[in-house]
C-alpha cells in the first residue's frame, strides 16, 4: 500500500470525524427558522421551532412568538398573515420564546422578503385604543435580548411634529440592567443628541376665549386641555433623569391625524443584571405629541427579572431593603398567571403566602386583570375579585370571569390569556431582620394548583457602630488597674447570628510580685556577710485589643458571643527598683552596715503580641441600643486570663 493512498485515507477519516462533530454541534444549536408563503404582497409566515424540553412538574411547554415585518408593523400571532403596502425589500425578524422549557430561547436569522407586485389591497387598520403604549415581547433574562415596542398615535386634527423619550437603567441599581443595541424606526424618526429642550407653551395657559350663545366667556383652554395629560414637561424630564441613568431621544415629523406608528428598541440584558428573580425593574417612555406645547404622556413599563420564561410568577419590590428606614416602606407584590388550557377559566384562585413580618390588615389591591370590581360581602352574579385571609395566606379569587386559554380555538393573542393581581402591604409593628420568601398556588377552576417561584425579601446588612467602655479584672495581678474604651462594628440590628469587630484602647497599670533574694557574700579579705536584694517592678501599658467574634441574639434582650482576641502593646513602660541591704555577719536580724538603691525605666512600642479565646454574654437591648456585658478572655500562652465588664451602646 503506497503512501499517497494512506494519506488520502487519513484525510477522509479526519474530514468525516469533523463533519460528525459539526452535525452533533448543529443538533445542539437551538434555532428557529422563518418559513413563508408569498402571494404578491400578501405573505403568510410560519415558524419552524426546535422541540421543547419540558420543565418537570410545570404546565405544558409552549412557544410564544413576536414578529417584525420590516415595514413598521408587528404581530404576536404564531402564523401571521401580513399585507405590504408598497413594493420593495423588507427584513422580517422573529423572536420565539420558550415557556416552561429548560433551555434558552432559540435564535432566528432575519429573512429578506422581496415584494415585486401589489395583488392585494392594503388596509391600514387602527389597532391602538390609546395614543401611547409600551409593550415588550418577553420578560428580561440576564444575557438575553428583549424588544420594547413603543407605539404612538396622533389624536389631533392636524399634522404634528413631536418627540419620544425612552429612559432605562434605574439609578437605584449599581449595575446597568440593559444595553440599547438597536433602535428600529420606519417613519424617519431621528435621534436627537441634545440633552436640553426648548420651553414650549402650555395649552391650558393660552389665555384666549371662545364665543358662546350666552353672555359667559369660555376659556379655550378648558376645551383643549386633555386632563389625562401632564403639562409640566421640565419637571417630568428632571424627575426621569434623577431616576434613570440612560435615555434615548427621538424626534418625529409630519404625523398625520389618526396615524399610528411603532418604534422598536432592542435591549440586551447585561450579565450584571440583578440576579434576584423576584426583582422588579422598569423603563419609562415620554410622548410629546406636539412640539408647540408642553402637554405629554408618561408610561412606565414594569418587568420582572426571570431565569426562565414562566408566565406564572410572583415578584416584589422588596428584593433588597434598608432596615433602618423599612418601617416606613410599603411593599408591593405582583402575581402573574396565564391560562394554558383548551378552554376559558371562569374562576381563578390565588393562594398567596403572607410572611409573619407583614400586617395582613394593611393589604390593598392596587390593580388586577381581568379588570373587575372588588366583591362585596354578599354573593353577586357579576365579575369581581374577592380577598379572604387565613393565618398564613391571602386568597384572591376571581369570580364569574372569562379568561381565554392559550390552547383555545381561535385565540390568537396570547396576552389575552394572561392576568395578574398587584397589591401593597405594610410591615407589622414588631418584625425582625430576617429574609422571607413566599409563593402562590394558582388554581384555574377545579384544576390542580400551579406553584409560582418563591418571591423573597432581603435586607441590606447595614452598619451599626457601637461605643463601648469598661473595666478589666485581673485576679492574678497585684494592684491591677485596667480600663478601656473603643468602638464596635457589626451589621445593623441583626436577627440571630452576626459578626462583630472591635477596636479597644486599653490602659493597664499593675505591679509585678516582689522578688526577694538572699545570698552570702565572701570578700577576698575573708569577711563574710549576708546580702538581701529586693526587686520591685511596675508596668504602665497602653494596649490595643482587636476582638473578632460571632454573636447570637437569644431574643431582644439577651446576647451571647465567642471569638478570638488579639492584643498588642502599643506602649509598654516598665519601672524597676532594686534595693540591696548588707547585714553584719550572717543573721538578717543583725545591723545593716550598707544599703543601695537602683531605679531603672524602660519603654517599648508595639510589642507583646498575644492571642486568646473570649466568651461573653450581654443583657439589655441586644440588637440596638444600650446593654451591659461580661466577657472572659483566656490567653493561649501566658495563662493571662481575666474578666472584662463593660457597657455598650449600638447605633
Amino acid at each position: 500500500m503506497n503512501k499517497p493512498f494512506l494519506f488520502i485515507c487519513f484525510l477522509f477519516v479526519c474530514a468525516y470525524s469533523y463533519s460528525q462533530q459539526l452535525i452533533v454541534s448543529d443538533t445542539l444549536t437551538r434555532a428557529a427558522t422563518i418559513n413563508s408563503t408569498t402571494n404578491g404582497n400578501e405573505i403568510i409566515f410560519t415558524p419552524e421551532t426546535p422541540p421543547l424540553n419540558q420543565i418537570a412538574g410545570a404546565p405544558k411547554a409552549f412557544y410564544t412568538h413576536y414578529w417584525e415585518f420590516g415595514d413598521g408593523h408587528y404581530s404576536t400571532e404564531e402564523k401571521p398573515k401580513h399585507v405590504y403596502k408598497n413594493k420593495g425589500e423588507y427584513e422580517v425578524k422573529l423572536w420565539a420564546t420558550n415557556n416552561y422549557d429548560t433551555g434558552k430561547p432559540p435564535t432566528t436569522r432575519p429573512k429578506k422578503m422581496a415584494i415585486n407586485s401589489i395583488t392585494t389591497d392594503y388596509e391600514d387598520l387602527a389597532i391602538m385604543d390609546e395614543d401611547f403604549t409600551i409593550k415588550r415581547n418577553r420578560e428580561p433574562v440576564p444575557e438575553e435580548e428583549i424588544v420594547a415596542i413603543m407605539s404612538y398615535k396622533n389624536i389631533k386634527d392636524y399634522v404634528t411634529n413631536g418627540k419620544i423619550y425612552l429612559f432605562y437603567n434605574e439609578l437605584k441599581y449599581k449595575a446597568n440592567n440593559f444595553e440599547l443595541i438597536e433602535t428600529r424606526t420606519h417613519h424617519n424618526e431621528k435621534n436627537s443628541l441634545t440633552d436640553h429642550f426648548a420651553y414650549t407653551k402650555r395649552i391650558d395657559d393660552e389665555g384666549t376665549y371662545l364665543a358662546s350663545i350666552n353672555n359667559d366667556l369660555i376659556k379655550s383652554s378648558i376645551v383643549l386641555q386633555d386632563s389625562t395629560e401632564k403639562t409640566n414637561l421640565p419637571l417630568t424630564i428632571a424627575e426621569s433623569q434623577a431616576y434613570y441613568k440612560d435615555w434615548s431621544l427621538l424626534e418625529f415629523n409630519d404625523m398625520q391625524p389618526n396615524e399610528e406608528r411603532h418604534i422598536f428598541f432592542s435591549l440586551k440584558t447585561t450579565p450584571e443584571m440583578v440576579k434576584d428573580t423576584s426583582a422588579i425593574i422598569s423603563v419609562r417612555g415620554i410622548y410629546i405629541p406636539d412640539n408647540n406645547y408642553d402637554n405629554h404622556k408618561v408610561k412606565d413599563m414594569e418587568m420582572e427579572i426571570v431565569t426562565s420564561h414562566d408566565p406564572n410568577k410572583m415578584s416584589s419590590n422588596g428584593t433588597f431593603m434598608n432596615y433602618r428606614v423599612v418601617r416606613f416602606k410599603t411593599l408591593k407584590y405582583k402575581i402573574k398567571f396565564q391560562n394554558n388550557g383548551e378552554g376559558p377559566a371562569r374562576t381563578i384562585r390565588l393562594e398567596t403566602d403572607i410572611p409573619d413580618m407583614l400586617d395582613k390588615s394593611t393589604l390593598k389591591v392596587m390593580d388586577m386583570y381581568p379588570k373587575c370590581d372588588i366583591c362585596p360581602k354578599r354573593d353577586v352574579l357579576y365579575s369581581c375579585l374577592d380577598t379572604t385571609f387565613t393565618d398564613t395566606q391571602a386568597i384572591f379569587t376571581f369570580k364569574n370571569i372569562y379568561l381565554p386559554g392559550s390552547e383555545q380555538k381561535n385565540v390568537k393573542e396570547y396576552d389575552s390569556t394572561k392576568g395578574f393581581v398587584k397589591y401593597s402591604i405594610k410591615f407589622a409593628k414588631d418584625f425582625h431582620k430576617k429574609k422571607t420568601k413566599s409563593r402562590t398556588a394558582i388554581i384555574f377552576d377545579k384544576n390542580d394548583p400551579i406553584l409560582t417561584n418563591y418571591s423573597t425579601t432581603r435586607f441590606l446588612p447595614g452598619i451599626s457602630i457601637g461605643a463601648k467602655v469598661g473595666y478589666n479584672s485581673f485576679n492574678s495581678l497585684k494592684n491591677s488597674e485596667s480600663y478601656f474604651f473603643g468602638a464596635t462594628l457589626s451589621p445593623f440590628k441583626s436577627y440571630r447570628w452576626y459578626w462583630q469587630v472591635e477596636l479597644m484602647n486599653n490602659f493597664h497599670n499593675y505591679d509585678a510580685n516582689t522578688n526577694v533574694r538572699e545570698e552570702f557574700i565572701q570578700e577576698a579579705q575573708g569577711f563574710r556577710f549576708l546580702q538581701r536584694t529586693t526587686t520591685d517592678a511596675s508596668y504602665e501599658n497602653i494596649d490595643w485589643d482587636i476582638p473578632v467574634l460571632i454573636r447570637y441574639n437569644v431574643n431582644n434582650y439577651i446576647g451571647l458571643g465567642a471569638g478570638l482576641q488579639n492584643t498588642i502593646s502599643l506602649s509598654e513602660k516598665q519601672n524597676q527598683t532594686i534595693f540591696i541591704e548588707q547585714f553584719e555577719g550572717q543573721d538578717p536580724d543583725a545591723p545593716v552596715f550598707n544599703t543601695m538603691t537602683n531605679n531603672t525605666s524602660e519603654t517599648n512600642s508595639f510589642t507583646n503580641l498575644r492571642t486568646g479565646l473570649l466568651f461573653e454574654a450581654t443583657a439589655g437591648f441586644a440588637r440596638i441600643g444600650p446593654s451591659l456585658g461580661a466577657r472572659y478572655i483566656m490567653d493561649f500562652e501566658d495563662r493571662f486570663n481575666y474578666w472584662q465588664f463593660y457597657a455598650i451602646w449600638k447605633f
